[in-house]
């Protein structure tokens, strides 16, 4: 990558693939989250094989994350559902978003699923460069309905 003066930039970019037993590291990037990392709910969520969430860490600090859930049905196999992606604003134009779709498609992939797919607002320009860059495409226009309930 070039930094506006004609030379090369090189980031030294990992993925790692968070599973059970790393609860230490998930409430380590609650500052890339929405909130503070439950270690409850992030030891179930790891615990479960097809819940997956890959921490993209650029030279040494976390810079984004990629959530995915497998969803199997009887008549249609199983399937990857995106749930979230989040880059710190620091990272971001780096790649880092679609290098974590990337890695999250591959994954799917390899446990079989037969297709992956996220929701987004179609006015999210940011989201939408990056999943067509990952490869996504957008078939239709379609809505989303959502239920929302108390927390207990």
């Amino acid at each position: 990558m070039a930094d506006g003066s004609g030379a090369s930039i090189l980031y030294l970019m990992e993925i790692r693939d968070l599973s059970a037993g790393d609860e230490d590291a998930v409430v380590a990037i609650s500052h890339l989250l929405d909130g503070k990392a439950a270690v409850s709910a992030t030891r179930r969520f790891l615990a479960d094989r097809g819940h997956h969430l890959l921490v993209a860490y650029d030279d040494g600090s976390a810079a984004g994350f990629a959530t995915g859930v497998e969803m199997t049905h009887p008549d249609k196999g199983t399937e990857m559902f995106l749930y979230e992606l989040g880059v710190d604003e620091r990272f971001r134009s780096r790649g880092i978003g679609k290098a974590l779709v990337v890695a999250m498609a591959e994954l799917a992939r390899t446990a079989g699923c037969y297709g992956m797919w996220v929701l987004t607002d179609v006015d999210n320009a940011a989201a939408m460069h990056t999943y067509s860059a990952a490869g996504a495409a957008d078939p239709q226009k379609q809505t989303m309905l959502s239920w929302t309930f108390a927390r207990t």
